[in-house]
């Protein structure tokens, strides 16, 4: 993220870490999308590229199409970001609308996910991280979520999945990692075992 902060399309990736949205999903939002005072992002739409072409859809499925909750981090984040938006649209005689989009190119047009894609991978380098795709952010969210103690279900949600069996399978290795911190924590809250003796007399000791 600090190497990250004085880029163009931070806003974008500081969204994603802390949204856990796709990156489709986040190329269609616009800002009547964003609801800052009830902190919510609303899923309605997904920026695809087909044949060189930028096209807006509806998410594929019901569990996509979806209302997500934001941190208030975000929101100021978000709040500063528009007002900068609005900023620059007046210097270029124009006014920012409901309707225009969260994160358009330079140009203000759709942002196109190839070139998102290739200047994240080139930030990630930057900050010593071969390897690491704009998908991971999403991952990394869901990591984040579940290492804070986030119920599965609640981040099954926010993701979009189709069940929370499908968040458990894809996250498993991180769920097998919190079985010893949850052991810990166990060990905390009880007591230490107590076992009582009774010493047998002598008597008892012949008859056996």
């Amino acid at each position: 993220m600090d190497t990250a902060k004085d880029n163009y399309y931070y806003p974008v990736v500081y969204t994603a870490v802390s949204t856990g949205l796709r990156q489709a999903e986040l190329l269609g939002l616009r800002w009547r999308d964003i609801d800052l005072d009830f902190l919510s992002i609303s899923v309605s739409r997904v920026l695809y590229k087909r044949r060189g072409i930028c096209q807006f859809k509806e998410p594929k499925t019901s569990h996509s199409r979806r209302r997500v909750a934001i941190t208030p981090k975000l929101a100021l984040f978000l709040r500063e970001y528009k007002a900068e938006r609005e900023w620059l649209y007046h210097e270029l005689g124009k006014q920012l609308t409901l309707d225009d989009l969260v994160f358009p190119s330079i140009e203000g047009k759709p942002l196109d996910p190839r070139v998102l894609t290739h200047n994240f991978t080139r930030i990630a380098k930057r900050a010593g991280l071969s390897g690491v795709r704009f998908h991971d952010l999403r991952h990394t969210f869901a990591s984040l979520m579940l290492l804070r103690g986030a119920k599965p279900k609640v981040i099954s949600e926010a993701l979009g999945h189709s069940s929370v069996a499908f968040t458990m399978d894809v996250y498993s290795h991180i769920i097998e990692g919190m079985q010893e911190d949850a052991i810990a924590l166990l060990g905390e809250v009880l007591p230490e075992g107590q076992i009582k003796i009774s010493s047998p007399n002598c008597r008892q000791l012949s008859e056996v």
